[in-house]
């Protein structure tokens, strides 16, 4: 691995003991100007990842969520970093574990590295496009960042029937027409971003998305699962693309993505 993903995953493991503290109490729950929940362990992840990146690549700019529901966006026209520092606050809030921090490096206006982690059960996932994408665990990210079982990942072929993975805290009308085109196996539900790494380990085939998402949401994931041979395309098959400024809506927010390995 490069020296760049390894900083992400310090990063990020970083920013899980921060998390991890916080999860541990009884914290409190706010709602933003989008009617979205935050708590302080997004808002504490985020400054120890922010921290990080400025002493890793102080001159790429860094789009991310809490700094930009303040109005705090940089101009990216090159390389960017998209961090997401708490991915499913609902699941964190529920204590269900399905949460993760989500860094990712953009470049030519498509996610080219990703590190995607959850905090309270350990899994760890990795990708760098051209290179590999890999899975591993961290015990206790509290004691010590020792990585195991680390292993190189990729994508399945799919069989006759696909394995379709989706929210736990979203499910539309829209996603059900969409797979009546295909013959559906399991159906498997997880939250955040976790469902682009079930996909890029082989555990599932096709994960449809009509519904909300912005850019820190999905960057992480579309890297990992890109590495590992898999492909991130909107309605009409294009590749989603990056740094967009949406016409009638807040910028970097995504329109509906297929992610898939097909």
């Amino acid at each position: 691995m490069t020296p760049l993903l390894n900083g992400l995953i310090e990063a990020a493991l970083c920013a899980s003991e921060t998390i991890l503290d916080i999860y541990e109490t009884d914290f409190d729950v706010e709602l933003k100007g989008d009617d979205s929940p935050v708590t302080q362990a997004d808002k504490a992840a985020e400054a120890v990842i922010l921290k990080h990146l400025a002493q890793l690549a102080p001159d790429i700019p860094v789009v991310a969520e809490e700094a930009a529901a303040e109005g705090n966006l940089p101009d990216v026209d090159g390389d960017f970093f998209l961090v997401d520092p708490l991915d499913g606050t609902k699941e964190f809030i529920k204590k269900n574990g399905e949460f993760t921090v989500n860094i990712a490096l953009i470049r030519n206006n498509v996610p080219v590295v990703g590190v995607i982690f959850t905090p309270a059960k350990g899994w760890l996932y990795a990708g760098e496009v051209g290179k590999g994408c890999w899975k591993g665990e961290v015990a206790d990210p509290r004691n010590g960042h020792e990585i195991v079982d680390w292993r190189e990942i990729s994508v399945r072929k799919a069989g006759d029937a696909v394995d379709v993975v989706g929210s736990r805290s979203h499910h539309t009308p829209e996603a059900e027409a969409y797979l009546k085109d295909f013959t559906v196996g399991a159906q498997k539900s997880i939250g955040s971003s976790l469902k682009f790494c079930l996909l890029a380990s082989g555990e599932a085939d096709l994960y449809p998305r009509f519904g909300r998402t912005m850019e820190w949401d999905t960057a992480a994931g579309d890297a990992i699962l890109s590495a590992a041979g898999g492909t991130v395309e909107t309605e009409d098959g294009r590749r989603l693309q990056y740094g967009k400024v949406v016409q009638d809506d807040a910028p970097f927010a995504n329109p509906f993505f297929i992610a898939k390995t097909l």
